[in-house]
């Protein structure tokens, strides 16, 4: 008898623990589902759309952002990259791992353990890692210039403030196509966020920063501060160059 009322006990204990860890974590899910969750607008495609995506580019003269050859910078303080844009080729660094990128043949990327040439069982595991990395970290660097990739719609939506926003849903390549995001622009044309449906995000249309520009040598602007919730999203030690 003794052992099951401790049994008892011991397992009231842990039921308690497990609700006063999680209650709040549901309660404020729950709140922000409320708050924040949006469905994904609807919006005409088009040459109102492209003009609209037109603009945004013409804003930050996508030409500096074309020519540039070279692109440096670190994500969160933990990603590093040298991207040598005109090469189709990035280094992506994090811990003790360096991984060249082959941005055309994944295949011919290399792998770095301490600066020494690994080939072992996990060397594809990293590339596949690394390619993850660069296709977000990069995107919260130069997303405004995909806009016209392959494989992305472009829509003009009407919010609600009677104001035009570029709904941009890209239905191929990436890590998670079918994404979409809405782009609230200045008057002039230039970013100021976009909010996100995205197959990551539990919440749908959570709206993220896009500021703190600066010009970099090869004169394309890029971003170094998205506002995120309660989060930052910080991007460090940016360059740009025409080798």
């Amino acid at each position: 008898m003794a052992k099951s009322s401790q049994l008892k006990k011991a397992l009231k204990i842990i039921g308690g623990l497990i609700v006063f860890f999680t209650l709040p974590t549901l309660l404020l899910f729950g709140f922000m589902y409320l708050k924040y969750n949006e469905e994904l607008p609807t919006g005409q495609q088009g040459a109102e759309a492209d003009q609209l995506a037109e603009k945004m580019l013409d804003a930050l003269g996508e030409d500096a952002y074309l020519n540039t050859d070279y692109l440096e910078w670190t994500f969160k303080g933990r990603h590093h990259y040298k991207w040598y844009k005109s090469d189709k080729s990035c280094e992506v660094y994090w811990d003790q791992l360096t991984v060249i990128l082959d941005l055309e043949n994944r295949n011919n990327s290399k792998v770095f353990v301490a600066e020494q040439a690994y080939n072992g069982v996990e060397k594809q595991d990293y590339i596949a890692k690394a390619e993850n990395y660069f296709n977000n970290d990069s995107f919260w660097l130069v997303a405004p210039y995909k806009v016209f990739d392959a494989g992305v719609e472009r829509r003009l939506v009407q919010t609600e403030n009677d104001n035009n926003a570029l709904l941009v849903t890209y239905t191929s390549g990436g890590t998670t196509p079918g994404d979409s995001y809405l782009w609230h622009l200045d008057a002039s044309g230039k970013p100021k966020s976009f909010q996100m449906w995205v197959d990551i995000l539990p919440i749908e249309g959570i709206e993220a920063t896009w500021e703190n520009w600066i010009v970099t040598e090869s004169g394309t602007e890029l971003p170094t501060f998205h506002k995120f919730l309660f989060l930052g999203i910080e991007i460090t030690d940016v360059k740009g160059l025409n080798l």
